[in-house]
């Protein structure tokens, strides 16, 4: 499941949509000695991600979109951390201006863009002033995505239309203004943020699934569109993350962090056969990162599923 810079949810949302009621079992039990300091959850034992060390974007531009929050925001640092000039977007400015600040204040390029995916001259506005600012366009990281979740029948047509509008017309009118400007710079590459629930998903996600799906072929076929022309474009799969958009589908948004922490562990040992945990956001990133660079250049049109292991059981 992706993040995203907002997330839209138009009714009461279920907890047991992401954590189970094993885990709120298990958080409503251990709330007092939470709050009273106990670092209980998987946050105390998950592996940091390291720094690459590598300069991998020297002198490239980096467009993220939905970059204010989640793995998109770790990806934006991330780029810049490796020597890329990062423009990025969404919707939240207050969120938006703080990356911007902490990538620069880290001696990073940034700049912040307020932009909705789903309005076209949004996006045009923010790829022409990533050009404009820094004359080009290297590598495109298409992340920004929502969710709502409830049975088919009851979704809106409003509400169906725009999860598809974020999820995938997003995508598309992201890619239709970056690729011009990546063929004029003969080349570059195209990394888009689908999720798990492509491969295998679960009930109330219909409107979500069918997006992220369909990014599957929307990016299979852009490959073989530009494959000669020096664009590659590949599709990244993530499994559950721990973003601010799961943590809202689970209505704990305003709960302790130690509280979600213990919630999501718990979830995570009945929900992800294999590492049994969901991924810090910088785990995705980090692998984004990679698909997005020259390191493999026989690489495009691929889906790579990064999950812990929570498809490989059927």
């Amino acid at each position: 499941m992706p993040t995203t810079s907002d997330v839209i949810t138009t009714a009461p949302v279920k907890r047991r949509q992401v954590v189970g009621s094993a885990a709120i079992g298990a958080v409503t039990g251990v709330i007092g000695g939470l709050i009273g300091g106990v670092r209980l959850g998987q946050a105390s034992n998950l592996p940091q991600q390291k720094p690459s060390g590598k300069r991998r974007f020297e002198d490239k531009v980096v467009l993220v979109t939905g970059g204010t929050s989640g793995i998109g925001r770790s990806a934006s640092r991330m780029f810049a951390a490796e020597g890329g000039r990062v423009a990025f977007c969404g919707r939240n400015e207050q969120r938006g201006h703080e990356v911007e600040e902490e990538i620069n204040a880290a001696g990073g390029q940034a700049m912040f863009v307020r932009a909705d995916v789903r309005n076209e001259d949004d996006i045009k506005a923010l790829v022409a002033r990533t050009v404009e600012t820094w004359g080009r366009l290297d590598v495109a990281f298409n992340n920004a995505g929502i969710s709502i979740e409830r049975p088919l029948h009851e979704y809106t047509a409003q509400e169906f239309d725009d999860v598809i509008a974020t999820d995938l017309r997003g995508v598309f009118l992201s890619m239709k203004y970056q690729i011009p400007h990546m063929l004029a710079a003969g080349g570059g590459s195209i990394v888009v943020t689908s999720s798990s629930n492509a491969v295998a998903t679960t009930a109330k996600r219909s409107a979500y699934s069918a997006a992220k799906r369909g990014l599957v072929g929307l990016v299979q076929a852009a490959a073989l569109d530009y494959a000669l022309k020096g664009i590659r474009i590949n599709t990244l799969i993530p499994g559950t993350t721990d973003t601010p958009m799961i943590r809202r589908l689970a209505g704990m948004d305003n709960m302790p962090d130690a509280v979600w922490r213990v919630g999501i562990a718990q979830w995570a040992k009945s929900n992800v056969p294999g590492l049994e945990r969901v991924a810090t956001p910088d785990e995705i990133a980090a692998f984004a990162v990679t698909l997005a660079s020259d390191d493999h250049p026989y690489l495009t049109g691929g889906q790579f599923v990064i999950d812990g292991g929570k498809t490989a059981h059927g």
